[in-house]
């Protein structure tokens, strides 16, 4: 049953290999956001957060397309960077790395903020008052205490990617063997005659993946509430 053809096992290390580095790309970014909206106010709060959010609320084609239009090879920054860099981001893998990124941030960020806005804020306040500075507070205090927020949404971003498909083919199509992810596959195989029996096999896969994402989610937390706990 996962005696895989090279297109399947293509599409899948494709998957993975987006899915981490969308993660990756947003992690520092995401965990800025979320402290930022958890600790502050400022002018322009709701509307920055209102902003951030969009791409949940968006038709995932229509953020694909704005994609487009902003970084196609004649998009206004695309063709600048494709004329000053010669970077092309429309219908490669880099640029749905940049189309799963964008969707599953807001994920990302809400997941921490949460996580950061439950922390005691005396907590932080008593670490300054012992002349820690704000850096020194954030990264012995704040940031600890918001690990399992920070896991979780790392894996719920990670599983947004591996998911992603109306922005991702609107923005980079479906090409095999470099924007062809798991979803794209499964939608290919599914329009072919005889394509049933491979769509379901990708279909098991994708299930397997997402799941053991999300087992290592919750030993990764339970290892991570026991050491806050020992500190």
């Amino acid at each position: 049953m996962f005696d895989l053809s090279p297109a399947e096992y293509s599409a899948m290390m494709l998957s993975l290999k987006i899915s981490l580095w969308s993660v990756g790309i947003i992690l520092i970014p995401g965990i800025f956001m979320g402290w930022l909206l958890a600790r502050h106010d400022f002018y322009g709060k709701s509307l920055l957060d209102g902003v951030l959010h969009l791409p949940l609320v968006l038709p995932p084609v229509v953020t694909g397309y704005l994609l487009l239009l902003l970084l196609g090879r004649q998009g206004f920054l695309g063709k600048w960077l494709y004329q000053q860099f010669d970077i092309t981001l429309a219908f490669s893998w880099k640029g749905a790395v940049l189309a799963t990124a964008l969707m599953s941030f807001p994920l990302m960020v809400r997941s921490i903020r949460l996580s950061i806005s439950m922390i005691d804020i005396k907590l932080e306040q008593a670490s300054r008052s012992l002349g820690a500075s704000a850096l020194n507070c954030f990264f012995t205090v704040t940031l600890p205490l918001a690990i399992p927020g920070i896991i979780t949404g790392s894996i719920l971003a990670f599983a947004r990617s591996l998911g992603e498909f109306g922005a991702t083919i609107t923005f980079v199509g479906n090409i095999e063997d470099e924007t062809r992810t798991l979803p794209l596959a499964i939608y290919t195989y599914i329009q072919v005659p005889d394509g049933d029996a491979f769509a379901q096999r990708l279909l098991v896969i994708s299930i397997v993946i997402a799941l053991s994402a999300l087992l290592f989610s919750g030993l990764i937390e339970k290892r991570a509430a026991t050491w806050l706990g020992k500190k």
